[in-house]
């Protein structure tokens, strides 16, 4: 159950994290925007003439300042879609729009009851909702329709009606099954949300004043929940939603830490920012530009002379991402794993870090990250008597000789194996090092071969259920834990995996998105389909020079080449020579005398070695493995040795074409770099076991 729970909490995370990663831009806007037509600062540096109300440029600013309190105004149904993206299985898209109809539809449905009724006896409970008079659910409201929305669509979405209402199947039905839930969740709702709304408001008075140590104690569960990819979830009821108090900005009740500072942001005439809502972000900008380059530093005296040089590279890189951005996972996996108490000391700092701010009255929010960026826009550039900014650099500057020398102190004492101070057991990967390995196997070391290792280490394409990531880690839900091999994955230049029921989570660091994606397109091709099946041996031993092997066809129905496939990696032949048969039976039968190499978990494919050493597979319909082996008899298994004519297997041809997917089987010489030359010897009709490829 445990296991259940963190799997279901690591998959909500990360549908937090594309909503989350339009912030930066917002608020870089809003922050531009809102520091360059702020005529108290432009008065201060004199640039009222230039900048100044009426200028071409102050316009300019303007119409920033508006679009990044745009998208802070409109967080609930960015949430929603975004939840709803992250969440769904497949067909994203669909649930996306599905969202947005279903947000639309919960709040006119409360709109048209407060109408009726009246809007409940709640201080703030009424609020404008895209334009909706409805209740104040905020991004809570988002999230509930988003993870709601995903639930319908990856139950609904390959739905078969009955024949008269056929045209509503799959997809289409999706978005009609939402709004017509959704209507009756808006009724709900208003009846049940001012009551939640009761306890959100108490529990947040609670949090609000529990005081500085409730300052520290959110912090150090912030950063307590780093290794386990669930700080997203922990800390965005704290900026989205009452939870992290209200505030009336500029005659508009606000709920959430984030959003009051950005509302008081684009508020003329705030004298100081609300430390009662930055007190949630403040404490990461000393931990986060100070305190961990700090650690680099400690990391680095303490490996071994000889090794500096390489350690240096990759901490100050690491150091560096830290310092600007604010990722820290690359240099906090460096030492998680090998020295977990000196985490533990950093998640004490942490907390520390946020309540030192906290008494300081320091007023700096941020986008999602504390580093120089943020701090530069919602610090620097707000001035020191709204921000309360100076203490960051001086904490700071205490926070960097603390952790270099607490850090110092623990990996000595102990002897810790952090990096550089054991080269045989401990070392950070970098994608260069990673491909340098593979080059030195034989492999190209592309892309394409980075996710293959990838698929392999999380036990094969059958064996993956989801893909997604966050801003540093790869997020994968498996079907068998048992499975994964950390190791190969840690082989691809991760710096971390943890495992936790069938959730996986693969730190990459900021490149992780175009792994990610790279790793989607890389399983929706059928290349990935073959990635699994090993040759029976080399090639240069099971090939025979100058001898003709006949392979006749597997099926009984139309032999055509593997140009006609329309099919990329099949028609170009990036697999392999062969051709395709277009079946009119159902049965599949040994195309010659063969041992059974492999037969795929998805039984969708088989791979034989020829008496004569050809390695062939039979793949049976195009991107067939996405059916998950349903439609789908085998009758052998690995290693059993066949006659030709033996029967192979079976399939059911009209599953497979309802489902949406081709019969077409490719039969192709896997190991064509061994041979010379492939003649088709027919094409047309054809009876299973007529010869039809002479391969020399």
């Amino acid at each position: 159950m445990k296991d259940k729970i963190f799997g279901v909490l690591q998959r909500v995370g990360r549908s937090f994290m594309l909503p989350i990663a339009i912030l930066p831009v917002a608020g870089l806007f809003l922050g531009i925007g809102g520091s360059f037509t702020n005529e108290t600062m432009l008065e201060a540096y004199g640039l009222m003439g230039i900048m100044g109300p009426g200028t071409f440029i102050n316009a300019i600013l303007q119409v920033l300042n508006a679009a990044g309190s745009i998208v802070f105004s409109n967080l609930p149904i960015i949430f929603a879609m975004g939840a709803a993206i992250g969440m769904a299985k497949q067909e994203k898209e669909v649930a996306a729009l599905s969202a947005a109809i279903a947000f639309f539809v919960m709040h006119a449905t409360i709109g048209a009851m407060i109408t009726d009724f009246g809007a409940p006896d709640l201080s703030g409970a009424t609020a404008s909702v895209v334009g909706i008079n409805s209740l104040q659910m905020g991004v809570f409201g988002g999230i509930l329709v988003g993870l709601g929305v995903a639930a319908l669509h990856n139950k609904y979405y390959k739905i078969q009606l009955p024949q008269v209402l056929s045209f509503f199947s799959g997809t289409r039905f999706v978005p009609i099954i939402s709004a017509a839930v959704y209507l009756v969740v808006g009724i709900a709702m208003y009846y049940i949300w001012p009551v939640i709304q009761t306890g959100i408001n108490a529990l947040g008075g609670f949090v609000l004043a529990s005081g500085y140590a409730g300052t520290w104690l959110y912090g150090f569960i912030e950063r307590a929940l780093i290794p386990f990819g669930l700080h997203h979830v922990f800390y965005i009821p704290f900026w989205q939603t009452a939870l992290g108090g209200t505030a009336m900005v500029g005659g508009q009740l606000v709920e959430g830490a984030q959003n009051i500072f950005f509302a008081e942001l684009a508020t003329p005439g705030i004298q100081h920012f609300s430390v009662e809502a930055t007190r949630f972000m403040a404490g990461k900008f000393p931990l986060m530009i100070f305190g961990l380059p700090g650690a680099a530093l400690a990391l680095y005296r303490c490996a071994k002379p000889e090794n500096r040089k390489v350690v240096g590279g990759l901490l100050l890189s690491a150091a560096l991402t830290s310092m600007l951005t604010g990722i820290t996972e690359p240099l906090e996996f460096t030492f998680l794993f090998v020295a977990p108490a000196m985490y533990v000391v950093h998640c004490v700092f942490a907390g520390a870090s946020y309540m030192i701010m906290h008494i300081l009255n320091v007023g700096v929010g941020l986008t999602f990250s504390g580093g120089l960026i943020d701090l530069t826009l919602f610090g620097i550039m707000q001035g020191n008597e709204k921000t309360s900014w100076l203490w960051i650099p001086v904490v700071g500057v205490v926070y960097f000789v603390l952790y270099y020398f607490v850090f110092s102190f623990m990996i000595k004492k102990f002897n810790y194996m952090t990096p550089g101070r054991d080269d045989s057991e401990i070392k950070l990967y970098t994608r260069k090092d990673v491909n340098a390995r593979k080059e030195a196997e034989g492999q190209n070391g592309g892309d394409d071969e980075l996710s293959r290792q990838i698929m392999l280490g999380l036990g094969g394409k059958a064996n993956i259920s989801d893909v997604d990531c966050c801003i540093t880690r790869l997020r994968c839900t498996v079907h068998e834990a048992a499975k994964v091999d950390q190791q190969m994955l840690k082989d691809t230049g991760a710096s971390g995996v943890i495992c936790k029921g069938t959730g996986v989570q693969v730190v990459y660091g900021p490149r992780v998105s175009v792994i990610k994606s790279d790793l989607e397109a890389y399983l929706a091709s059928p290349a990935s389909n073959l990635a699994e099946s090993a040759p029976a041996a080399p090639a240069a031993e099971t090939a025979q020079t100058g001898a003709a092997t006949i392979v006749a066809s597997p099926l009984t129905g139309n032999v055509i080449p593997l140009e006609q496939i329309e099919d990329g990696v099949f028609s170009e032949k990036m697999v392999g020579e062969g051709f395709a048969v277009e079946p009119t039976d159902n049965k599949v039968y040994a195309p010659a005398d063969c041992t059974v190499s492999t037969v795929f978990g998805t039984k969708h494919a088989v791979g034989l070695v020829l008496d004569g050493g050809v390695e062939l597979l039979i793949h049976m319909g195009i991107d067939t493995v996405q059916l998950g082996g349903a439609p789908f008899e085998i009758a052998i298994k690995d290693g059993d040795k066949l006659k030709k004519g033996d029967l192979i297997g079976s399939f059911d041809a009209q599953a497979i074409i309802d489902a949406g997917y081709r019969t077409v089987t490719p039969v192709i010489v896997t190991n064509s770099d061994s041979y010379q030359s492939f003649d088709l010897l027919k094409t047309g009709t054809v009876e299973a076991g007529e010869a039809v490829l002479e391969v020399k």
